[in-house]
């Protein structure tokens, strides 16, 4: 079976490595494009070190984009992480059409940042959705779907690496073999079931003290190691990264407590053990206590509120 690897960064390279340990046929390996000042794609570096065409475009909104898919007398495209959007009749060039990974359980959590949002929403299940894309936003008939357990403390990085990552590389083989077998399983979304959540920005997740400890702790979880939930004290905007929830309470946002390797802040009903964070500027990690030396802080300074949005 003639296969186009179609994706990018480590998900998409661990696809192909799979795909070529077991001696399948791939015929193309398409990414986005290199930005300038930006590292190479892991996917477009391991397949020229494999000999296979490595190819692009900017857009395959062109007729020459379908032109090149067409090129290709593919049997399937796969797609692993793709953030272009691919239209109908590129997706429809392959013989069996394309199918694609999605991290969650579509269609919950449609959207660039769908491994973030039930973290910071406080779930305890997640998963991955392998499905045929339509021209919606991660819509599109499901072939297989896989589950999996949000830990109390995991953070995104733990969600995606250990399992996500992992379970979606095997799920998107069986997605092949289902294929190379002619089962085209095609199960309708009902999306009026479903959400779709736009990027976990930065700005989103500056610190509210005065919620639940519970959600201010799923919100660093959620930003951990990326884009990093923060907060502000004596002028310094701070990332704050690996936690845990205290049993301290106090007035919110206020220091309780600094040892070497900590700081405690106060939510509302609980407090944050705050165990690693980086100040605006700097680029290593720093434990919480070494920042609040550098900083000045002691028991009793509070962080600030989160400005008023117009």
């Amino acid at each position: 079976m003639r296969i186009v690897v179609h994706g990018q960064q480590a998900f998409g390279k661990a696809v192909l490595e799979r795909l070529l340990e077991r001696g399948e046929d791939v015929v193309a390996v398409c990414c986005a494009p290199t930005k300038e000042g930006r590292p190479e794609d892991p996917l477009a570096i391991y397949a020229r070190e494999k000999g296979l065409p490595v190819h692009q475009p900017a857009s395959w909104k062109t007729p020459e984009a379908l032109t090149l898919m067409q090129s290709f007398n593919a049997d399937i495209c796969m797609m692993a992480y793709v953030l272009l959007f691919v239209p109908q009749a590129v997706r429809d060039a392959p013989k069996f059409g394309t199918f694609q990974y999605h991290p969650s359980l579509c269609p919950w959590h449609r959207g660039p940042s769908s491994i973030n949002w039930p973290i910071a929403m406080g779930k305890t299940r997640t998963g991955l959705t392998i499905f045929w894309p339509d021209d919606g936003l991660d819509e599109g008939p499901i072939m297989l779907q896989k589950t999996c357990d949000i830990g109390p403390d995991e953070t995104i990085g733990d969600v995606y690496f250990n399992k996500l990552f992992p379970m979606g590389v095997d799920a998107m083989i069986e997605g092949l073999d289902l294929v190379k077998a002619g089962i085209l399983i095609k199960h309708d979304q009902r999306l009026t079931d479903g959400s779709y959540e736009s990027w976990y920005k930065k700005e989103l997740v500056e610190i509210d003290w005065s919620k639940p400890a519970t959600d201010v702790y799923n919100a660093i979880r959620a930003a951990n190691p990326a884009p990093g939930a923060w907060s502000t004290i004596k002028g310094v905007k701070v990332d704050i990264f690996d936690s845990r929830k205290g049993t301290a309470t106090g007035a919110p946002g206020t220091i309780l407590a600094i040892t070497d390797d900590a700081l405690t802040v106060a939510a509302a009903g609980g407090s944050i053990v705050i165990s690693k964070v980086r100040a605006a500027g700097e680029k290593a990690k720093v434990s919480g206590g070494a920042f609040a030396k550098s900083a000045g802080l002691a028991v009793g300074d509070t962080f600030a509120a989160p400005a008023a949005k117009a």
